[in-house]
């Protein structure tokens, strides 16, 4: 944040220009006049300048987010209702991945896929587990900060709402 206008900074993986990308879109189609992609290290910082990024963000505040509240504003929340798979998109595009599970059971090899939701804020967990339940996607926590979606069902459904990262 500069002295006059705050700064919309998301780290992006180059190893997905999709979703750097979208995350591009969607600051041009929110508020942004310009953005600015700064190249970094392994990653690519997508950037813009807006006076009123703090009203979209209003959970934005000082210290690591798993310490303080994260809760949605009740229009946030209403969108979210209104589109709980495009939210779990963005979480699992950030804290999330979909891998193939391999389990051995008596000598024997299984494999399936699974998705896997990591977060340290306990109220970042919660707004996942809330869309997911919207969606009625069944889902388990593995500890307290790994959720887990490993139905066949679930894994489906999910896929239609975040698809692979690419």
């Amino acid at each position: 944040m500069t002295q006059r206008v705050p700064l919309l900074r998301v780290m992006c993986d180059e190893s997905y220009p999709e979703i750097v990308e979208r995350c591009e879109s969607a600051m041009l189609t929110t508020m942004a006049g310009r953005v600015r992609r700064a190249p970094k290290v392994g990653c690519v910082s997508v950037q813009s300048y807006a006076k009123h990024w703090p009203c979209l963000f209003p959970q934005h505040g000082p210290g690591r987010k798993h310490t303080r509240p994260i809760e949605l504003e009740q229009w946030q929340r209403q969108i979210v209702e209104r589109h709980p798979g495009a939210f779990l998109r963005g979480l699992f595009h950030s804290d999330g991945c979909r891998v193939t599970n391999r389990i051995v059971v008596r000598g024997r090899t299984y494999e399936y896929p699974r998705y896997m939701f990591t977060n340290k804020s306990t109220d970042i967990m919660g707004l996942c587990q809330w869309a997911l339940d919207i969606l009625g996607i069944p889902w388990r926590m593995a500890r307290s900060d790994n959720l887990s979606v490993a139905r066949r069902e679930a894994v489906a459904a999910l896929d239609v709402w975040v698809g692979p990262k690419a």
